[in-house]
């Protein structure tokens, strides 16, 4: 398929900005593709967790990895996680804990990982379009998107997010730990030399803090 005839929207921002939810609720507004690349890096760490690949091994099991790396996403419904099919079972929540989010954070600051991830995400794209949900969306993998968005939220409001979801998943999560990990996790994320993340130079920056997730659709559907 030609690439280039299909129309990809970026959603980039921190962790617990609204990403996820906006990502999901303009792919079913649109009957769109959906690209949950934070979900992909976690399930590539739960893959090498279970073949107990270490990362200093990933080099020769290369092949190995890619040859059993299959990963589709389902938008599923509003209010639940999009859903992470992995070699046709649904794995969601068990790459949705706080161990496989910790050993991803480290996996993704690895440059050989991210160059074997690239041409999985760029599979993604398919008509009728794609909403790409990430850090390096906008930047990185679909730098040539049409319209490109980056959330952003305090970091009080995107642990209180975080809480109320783990809480849903039916994990106790200490708050002042919560807001120390993400703190943490972002630091890691600006500050890694590869695809660190940022805004792109021609997104547009919108401020979850003070809305709800309608109030943010909106606002991108003005701008689409």
């Amino acid at each position: 398929m030609n690439h280039q005839l299909v129309p990809v929207i970026t959603i980039d921002g921190p962790s617990g900005a609204g990403k996820g939810t906006i990502a999901q609720m303009l792919a079913l507004d649109l009957n769109w593709n959906i690209l949950d690349s934070g979900a992909l890096y976690r399930t590539l760490a739960y893959f090498m967790l279970i073949e107990q690949i270490n990362s200093n091994d990933f080099d020769k099991n290369q092949e190995y990895i890619k040859e059993n790396f299959k990963v589709k996403f389902d938008p599923g419904i509003i209010g639940e996680p999009v859903k992470v099919i992995f070699n046709d079972r649904d794995i969601t929540k068990k790459v949705r804990t706080e161990e496989i989010a910790r050993e991803t954070s480290n996996l993704a600051a690895d440059p050989r990982i991210r160059s074997f991830i690239k041409p999985c995400q760029r599979e993604f794209m398919a008509l009728p379009g794609l909403i790409a949900d990430g850090r390096d969306m906008g930047t990185v993998i679909f730098n040539d998107a049409k319209h490109k968005f980056f959330l952003t939220a305090s970091l009080e409001e995107r642990a209180k997010r975080r809480q109320t979801q783990l809480k849903r998943q039916g994990s106790e999560v200490n708050m002042r730990v919560l807001l120390q990990e993400l703190e943490e996790r972002d630091k890691r994320d600006t500050e890694r030399e590869h695809s660190p993340l940022r805004s792109a130079d021609d997104s547009v920056t919108i401020d979850t803090s003070a809305l709800d997730p309608n109030e943010v659709l909106e606002e991108i559907k003005r701008y689409i």
